[in-house]
């Protein structure tokens, strides 16, 4: 058994998991350590290009971790979607 998980259905997607958790602790540091880095680096001072390459992997993680799960649920919601337009269509010829 993985760790983390990549093989989602639409109910399992909704929710809350050891990902999810994952995710939330992840998405600070990533946006401190990019905005720390990115500042450090335009001063040119070594540690913060390290931080910065620091940032992007977890971001890299980050996104890794969150997509198979919002590709799921995004693909649920379409569906949802577009049944619920072509049912307004049907209304929506039968009233004119």
């Amino acid at each position: 058994m993985a760790f983390i998980r990549t093989k989602w259905t639409p109910e399992e997607a909704e929710e809350w998991t050891r990902e999810d958790i994952i995710i939330w602790v992840l998405s600070p540091i990533s946006y401190v350590l990019i905005s720390v880095g990115s500042a450090l680096s335009i001063f040119l001072i070594p540690i913060g290009f390290l931080l910065l390459a620091l940032g992007v992997i977890v971001t890299i993680v980050l996104f890794a971790i969150a997509n198979p799960k919002l590709n799921v649920i995004s693909g649920e919601y379409e569906k949802r979607q577009k049944e619920y337009l072509e049912r307004l269509e049907r209304i929506t010829r039968w009233e004119e």
